[in-house]
């Protein structure tokens, strides 16, 4: 039996994490904030950086995940590294989302994989509690997602990277 993660497991890390980005501007600029989680598992190194550190089994999992990934994100915000930053929220996002995905969707399948049509909603009786579980696991990432959102340097990063990446793009086009 695969060894599951439990929020022992979830240890937030002895060392802020890496910032790659803040080392390499091809890197850096390469990123695109997008909507919602878009992005989140294809970003490397970020990706692999942030991944272990978000879970969302149970509520004491999905609260133990979400302030870990919070004490990342305000380090990455600390550090003035947007792309971890933005990562990290979108950590925090796809838990709320895809904990909701599961109180919303028995075996959390929101598509029958042989027809790619939505499946319908779960209206049957939350046998054991699961449906409520993870529509409170959902609500604990929506509580950290909103404090992502409201962060007021977060938002000023975010605004200096946004205007610093088209001056570099266009650095780069102006290039011979």
């Amino acid at each position: 039996m695969p060894n599951k993660t439990t929020e022992k497991k979830i240890i937030a890390p002895d060392q802020p994490l890496d910032t790659p980005a803040l080392n390499d501007l091809g890197l850096c600029y390469s990123y695109e904030i997008a909507r919602g989680e878009m992005g989140v598992l294809s970003f490397e190194p970020y990706k692999s950086l942030i991944l272990p550190y978000w879970a969302f089994r149970t509520v004491p999992i999905a609260e133990r995940s979400a302030q870990v990934l919070w004490t990342i994100f305000e380090s990455y915000v600390d550090r003035r590294d947007l792309v971890g930053a933005d990562m990290t929220r979108k950590f925090i996002q796809m838990g709320m989302t895809r904990a909701r995905r599961y109180a919303n969707h028995k075996g959390g399948r929101k598509y029958d994989k042989d027809s790619g049509e939505q499946l319908e909603k779960w209206t049957g009786d939350d046998v054991g509690g699961k449906r409520k579980e993870k529509e409170e696991a959902s609500d604990i990432f929506k509580g950290y997602w909103r404090r992502c959102a409201e962060c007021e340097e977060y938002g000023r990063l975010k605004r200096d990277w946004t205007r610093a990446k088209k001056e570099y793009l266009e650095t780069q086009r102006s290039r011979p």
